[in-house]
């Protein structure tokens, strides 16, 4: 936890898909201060017409490479959002050559009683976690 959900155009190569999803779990690792194995990425690959991404009047030249990124959390606060929004920019443009300018994030915040990882068990409610 969280759940990370990454809509994009099809078309990547496995190779720059792992690379992807490998830099935005390094950015969880980092802001939210998760566990190493706390690692749940599930992705949606859709052909180009079916992504329609404007920019809500900012301006921004978004390409094929856009990467829509939908987090379910438990709450977090403000200071580790916007480390994570910054880190998942920086770092996405350093290690794939995606442009911030392509990158959208949305967090979707819920409670303990959210989750339950397997077993029918809701684990932060048990104490497992």
């Amino acid at each position: 936890m969280p759940l990370l959900r990454f809509d994009l155009i099809q078309g990547r190569d496995e190779e720059s898909l792992r690379k992807l999803l490998d830099t935005a779990h390094h950015a969880m690792l980092t802001a939210f201060d998760v566990p190493e194995r706390d690692r749940y990425q599930i992705v949606h690959q859709h052909p180009e017409n079916e992504l329609i991404i404007e920019d809500t009047g900012l301006g921004f030249q978004r390409s094929k490479d856009i990467v829509i990124i939908s987090i379910t959390s438990k709450p977090r606060t403000r200071e580790q959002k916007e480390k994570l929004y910054s880190l998942m920019a920086e770092n996405l443009q350093s290690e794939c050559g995606i442009s911030p300018e392509d990158l959208m994030i949305s967090i979707t915040e819920n409670g303990d009683a959210d989750w339950s990882f397997g077993l029918g068990e809701a684990q932060f409610l048990t104490g497992k976690l």
